[in-house]
Order: C-alpha cells, then sequence, then structure tokens
C-alpha cells in the first residue's frame, strides 16, 4: 500500500514501542518520516539504518519535546529538511505516578510531565500549524487511562493525557476549515520496555482487558496510519479507543 505517496510526516519519540511501529507504518505506505528521539540515539540510528535499508525515506532527529523551545525548533527542522509538512504523530511523552497527599512527591518531576507531555505538544502543534497542506493530519497519543483510572497513583499522568483529549476536539473545530483532521488514539495495555506483556503487573491488566491480551504496538500503528490516510478525510475530533476492550 502506498497511499501516503509523496507526503512528509513527522512521528515525535520515534525510536521505539509505538512510535518505531509508526515510523515502520507511514513510511511502508510511502511517506517520507522524519522521526525525533530525546536520548536513546543509538537505538534511532539503527531504526533509521534498518528501515533506509528497505528502499524507504526514514530520517531520525535528536529533540526533547520537553523543552518547548525544542518542540518549537524541531519543527523548523523538518519543514527545512522536507520543505513542508503534511503529518504530525505526537507520540513522544513519560509516565510518572505518584500517590496525592505523598510527602516525598517531588513537583519537578511532575513539571517534566507536564512538560514532555503537553506543553511540548502544543507548541509543536502551534508551531506546526502555519507549515501543513490542506488536508494534512494530527494523530495525538494519549492513553486509555485518560478514561479510566483503575488504580491509585495515575492522576497526574491521567489529567496529561485528558488534556490532550480536549486539545483534540478544539484544535480539530479551529483547522476543519483547512480540511486538516485531528484525532486521538488512546491505547489500552501495549507491549513495550515501558509496559511488557510479562512485566509484573501485566497479568493484572490482561484481566481488565475483554481481549485478554497485551496489544502490539503494530495493531496502534495500524489505527494511526488509518487516521493520517485519505479513507479517514470526515474523521476528526475522535477519541479512539484501542484497549483491548478494558474501557467496554
Amino acid at each position: 500500500m502506498t497511499d501516503l505517496a509523496g507526503k512528509k510526516a513527522l512521528v515525535t519519540g520515534g525510536s521505539r514501542g509505538i512510535g518505531a511501529a509508526t515510523v515502520e507504518e507511514l513510511a511502508k505506505r510511502g511517506a517520507t518520516v522524519v522521526f525525533t528521539y530525546s536520548k536513546s540515539g543509538d537505538r534511532a540510528q539503527a531504526l533509521e539504518k534498518e528501515l533506509s535499508g528497505r528502499g524507504w525515506k526514514v530520517i531520525a532527529l535528536q529533540a526533547d519535546q520537553g523543552s518547548v523551545s525544542e518542540a518549537e525548533g524541531m519543527i523548523r527542522k523538518v519543514v527545512e529538511r522536507l520543505g513542508g509538512l503534511d503529518i504530525l504523530v505526537n507520540n513522544a511523552a513519560v509516565f510518572l505516578g505518584g500517590v496525592i497527599g505523598d510527602a516525598s512527591r517531588d513537583p519537578k518531576v511532575q513539571d517534566h510531565q507536564w512538560s514532555t507531555n503537553v506543553h511540548g505538544v502544543v507548541a509543536a502543534v502551534h508551531a506546526a500549524v502555519p507549515h501543513l497542506s490542506q488536508g494534512g493530519r494530527i494523530v495525538n497519543i494519549g492513553s486509555v487511562l485518560a478514561l479510566h483510572s483503575p488504580f491509585p497513583g495515575l492522576a497526574d499522568y491521567t489529567a496529561t493525557k485528558a488534556a490532550m483529549d480536549g486539545y483534540t476536539r478544539g484544535w480539530a473545530r479551529e483547522l476543519g476549515s483547512r480540511g486538516i483532521t485531528v484525532n486521538i488514539v488512546h491505547p489500552g495495555p501495549i507491549d513495550t520496555e515501558m509496559n511488557p506483556a510479562d512485566g509484573a503487573m501485566s497479568e493484572g491488566q490482561k484481566s481488565l482487558t475483554a481481549l485478554g491480551r497485551f496489544g502490539k504496538p503494530q495493531e496502534i500503528a495500524a489505527v494511526i496510519g488509518f487516521l493520517v490516510s485519505p479513507a479517514a478525510s470526515y474523521v476528526t475530533g475522535s477519541s479512539l479507543k484501542v484497549d483491548g476492550g478494558l474501557s467496554a
């Protein structure tokens, strides 16, 4: 399938997990894909080499979305490198838990989470909008935890992803006149390094899903691929739960 041929895409946090699967999905469908990484330089270069070796157009770019100035600079560099932008996938994020009332809570830790999960995304979108083509695509990666909080310690993270849910609807309204769609995907338990399917809390998570298993990064990437494709031109302002029935 080459329905994204000629499209110019940016995937933030694309060196591993859902991000890496998304880079591969968009590249194999014909897009030229720039993906960012913060600290995983070796892994990012290895992914660029692997996918480029298949004949796909993939470029790794170092950028820390937790810094508003770097998030804005990231967009400038991508536009300069590609000559424009059609697709923006806001995937980069961090997960930091914490129970309210905990005396050891470090406000700086939560500030970093908000900077990465919300402020950096907002800065990137504001910087990208003037360069997005007519009919462009923005996909935000949220979390089913924005809609469902099954145990204590999730409030701060949940709030960041719930904020992105609200931004998604607002941006969809604001950008609709240009044919730009804005959607958010809320993954459930996905087998990644951050939350492995054989991890300490995996059995409890599996039991919450209707399918009784973790999802694969490629299953999220496939939904993202649809949302940025011509087939999804009438889908905007939507929150898509890809959680194996956890929220059913």
